[in-house]
């Protein structure tokens, strides 16, 4: 039996690292490897490699997980698009377009020959220094509905760790990654969506939309309006809309319902056509400005889309799901292990993170398939009273419930290249964790 077969977990969440990686790695000898560190990080209370290894029972064979992350041939790309294959496979609907939530996110690192990392801006530091060290990633994850959440959820899929200034831009590198998308789910339109700082040309992609938000002094001008006949060269733009502010005393508002961060609201809306000329050149948008009821701003979103199709309570909403990676991100650092990683060379640094987030989305995929049930939420509310409220499963219960699936006496490790794997000597590495 191959040793990957003897490790006491679900058959069904063999068969999703099957599905995931068998294709993805050229040897079984790594397969396997992806398959004991996949489980290690699972129930690993730290995200770090040797605590991965560790936790798969590989304490003497940690040198064979470095390997894995700075040596083994595999590509990180082609894991994340396996997994976003099956997040379409499993969660999303024949037919429907997928949404992909494009964001940065900034990992705090320590020593000088870490890989790419330098002073940058951190958005979720405390107080007011908003300056670290360490690695800034550009995330792009696939957001969906789970019928057991009332939020949407993102799960990462495709990762480019940004090198600084002179390199390709964040913008650029969300571009590289929409486009590899948009190939790898022939059929299914992508709708994309970043914050204010994702706009640029490179992000009008054939096969794909974007949405983002208006910075408040981002000019507009009406679209490019026909030939007039005469000589010269014709327009390439239309009359000036003028910022956010201007274009909301001069368009007409209506009231509609819209869902946003699992809530149905009411509110103002106003729109237009029109061409973001120093972003997005020729390329046709539309404006969408958003008010509440009661505000005194001349508007309290603006958002411009190349979607120009789309009704604009789906604008609206589709940017709301944007929301969903801070939560992802913030659950793969904290959860998942993905800020715990401590490697130093290119290869590692690369791989690493990606890794853990890939398997946080493996995890949201089985949990959705096979391992929910609404005793989750009663057994929790047992086990931890002080959550008296609780009526959906975070992430931490969708790990306890794989690593529940696992609790046998001991966790059978994986040694590569021996024939009688290891067993954990300490399981309260493995099984006494049950919830995270």
């Amino acid at each position: 039996m191959p040793p990957s077969e003897s490790l006491p977990m679900p058959q069904t969440w063999r068969d999703l690292l099957e599905e995931a990686g068998a294709s993805v790695f050229a040897r079984r000898s790594t397969y396997r490897l992806f398959v004991a560190l996949a489980c290690g990080l699972v129930l690993a209370e730290r995200g770090t490699v040797t605590g991965m290894a560790a936790a798969a029972g590989m304490a003497g064979q940690w040198r064979r997980a470095c390997w894995f992350f700075a040596e083994a041939v595999w590509d990180a790309d082609e894991l994340g698009l396996m997994v976003a294959r099956l997040v379409v496979k499993y969660l999303v609907s024949d037919g429907d377009p997928v949404v992909v939530a494009i964001d940065g996110t900034f990992f705090k690192r320590w020593g000088k020959k870490v890989f790419e990392a330098r002073w940058a801006y951190d958005g979720s530091a405390q107080g007011g220094k908003k300056i670290a060290f360490g690695n800034t990633w550009v995330i792009a994850a696939i957001v969906v509905q789970l019928p057991f959440c009332s939020s949407p959820t993102a799960l990462p899929a495709l990762f480019r760790l940004w090198r600084g200034k002179g390199a390709a831009s964040q913008v650029e590198l969300a571009a590289q990654m929409v486009k590899l998308l948009v190939a790898a789910l022939p059929g299914r339109l992508v709708h994309g969506v970043g914050d204010a700082a994702f706009h640029g040309k490179a992000l009008v992609i054939e096969g794909a939309t974007w949405t983002t938000r208006l910075p408040a002094n981002a000019a507009l001008y009406g679209p490019k309006p026909p030939p007039t006949g005469k000589r010269g060269h014709p327009r390439v733009k239309g009359d000036r809309i003028g910022t956010c502010a201007q274009a909301a005393a001069a368009l007409d508002w209506a009231g509609t319902q819209i869902r946003a961060y699992g809530q149905e609201v009411t509110v103002q809306v106003a729109s237009a056509a029109c061409l973001w000329y120093g972003c997005f050149k020729s390329a046709p948008g539309h404006l969408v400005l958003v008010r509440d009821h009661g505000s005194r701003k001349p508007y309290d979103l603006g958002l411009f889309t190349l979607d120009t199709d789309a009704a604009v309570p789906q604008i609206v909403t589709r940017y709301a799901l944007r929301w969903a990676i801070e939560p992802a991100n913030a659950a793969g650092k904290q959860l998942t292990g993905a800020g715990d990683a401590r490697n130093r060379v290119a290869n590692a640094v690369e791989r690493t993170v990606p890794f853990a987030f890939l398997i946080q989305s493996l995890t949201i995929i089985w949990y959705a398939v096979w391992g929910w049930s609404p005793a989750d939420i009663d057994a929790r509310k047992i086990t931890c009273p002080w959550y008296g409220t609780k009526t959906e499963p975070a992430l931490s219960d969708m790990l306890g419930k794989l690593r529940q699936g696992r609790q046998d006496p001991a966790f059978n490790g994986l040694s590569p290249g021996q024939k009688a794997p290891q067993q954990i000597s300490q399981p309260p590495l493995t099984c006494s964790n049950t919830a995270a």
